[in-house]
């Protein structure tokens, strides 16, 4: 491997990392939201299940149209980043 493969490898996993640490924040503080029950709960459930259908249609066209690199360190973090904005967005919305 080159010094350039293994710096991308390296830069997959720390956002592996990243995005692994604010998902699982976005997962309590939706958990804290769905068990306070009424609307709110209700919208966030039906929200959560929406936005995760969307983001997969999307990303399947990326995959169909070469919008993901075939390298696997690069393609690994264009698929996180293509995840990254959302988390980020709910753990705002929901902090």
């Amino acid at each position: 491997m080159t010094k350039k493969q293994d710096d991308n490898w390296m830069a997959a996993g720390m956002e592996a990392w990243s995005l692994g640490l604010e998902a699982w924040s976005v997962i309590g503080l939706r958990m804290m939201k769905i068990a306070g029950g009424g609307a709110g709960a209700q919208s966030e459930s039906q929200r959560m299940v929406e936005e995760k259908m969307q983001a997969m249609g999307e990303l399947q066209m990326k995959f169909l149209t070469g919008g993901i690199s075939s390298d696997p360190a690069t393609g690994s973090r264009q698929v996180m980043r293509h995840y990254a904005g959302t988390v980020k967005a709910n753990r705002k919305r929901l902090s």
